[in-house]
């Protein structure tokens, strides 16, 4: 039977396995991997963070130019609000300074309307003034017979300024017209004055009566009379 023996220290030394040296290898191994792979991890990490602030500097930008577009579109609409509100009082104020003026003109017309009789109560100043009248329409027609038509409460004035004015268109135009009184068409009573002159076979009608002479200044007369009271309109490109 076979004996079992202690080995001495020498005899374990020189037997020994090496075990340390494949150990080493596993480790170093083991610590090449862990570094790839913090490595990696770092590698991958940087590049999300780089993806996560492109993509954030991204949406900033996005949100920054939304922002931008919405604040200019208000401001645009409030620009255009605060446009059109002073544009509206402009008018306003506009359509009243001109209301307010037309009310004036046509308080300054209806006065002289009011007025227009008084020119017939001087019978010596109202024959010239009829005089003229005739004049006017005979120079226009140049006929040589014309009819006037007036007030019956003036036939008697305007037959002696039809002899004046007869006389006095013979001598400027060298040849006789005879004024004749229509009497079958007078002037309405309430008529502030004046006369029509008819000629053309009685197709035209020249009316000179004080009422339609003044409607005539009323048009012709009224941008002078605008321009007195109120002034040159600084709005007007144009003037006459």
């Amino acid at each position: 039977m076979s004996q079992v023996h202690a080995m001495s220290d020498d005899q374990v030394k020189s037997s020994s396995f090496p075990l340390t040296m494949p150990f080493s290898k596993e480790a170093t191994m083991s610590n090449m991997s862990h570094s790839e792979a913090l490595e990696k991890a770092k590698e991958i990490q940087i590049k999300a963070d780089e993806e996560f602030a492109i993509e954030k500097s991204k949406l900033v930008r996005q949100e920054t130019s939304s922002i931008d577009s919405t604040y200019e579109k208000k401001f645009k609409q409030a620009a255009m609000s605060q446009q059109i509100a002073r544009s509206t009082v402009a008018n306003k104020t506009r359509l009243r300074i001109l209301s307010s003026r037309q009310e004036l003109l046509d308080g300054l017309f209806e006065q002289a309307r009011g007025r227009l009789g008084e020119a017939t109560k001087d019978k010596k100043r109202y024959e010239e003034i009829v005089r003229n009248l005739i004049l006017e329409g005979a120079y226009a027609l140049n006929e040589d017979k014309i009819q006037v038509r007036a007030r019956k409460a003036d036939y008697d004035l305007v037959k002696k300024a039809s002899e004046a004015a007869a006389s006095e268109y013979k001598q400027n135009v060298k040849k006789n017209v005879q004024i004749d009184i229509d009497e079958a068409n007078p002037q309405p009573e309430g008529s502030a004055g004046g006369l029509s002159i008819i000629g053309g076979s009685g197709k035209i009608d020249i009316n000179n009566t004080f009422d339609e002479r003044l409607k005539l200044l009323e048009t012709e007369a009224l941008p002078n009379i605008r321009t007195t009271l109120f002034g040159e309109n600084q709005n007007r490109k144009f003037h006459d």
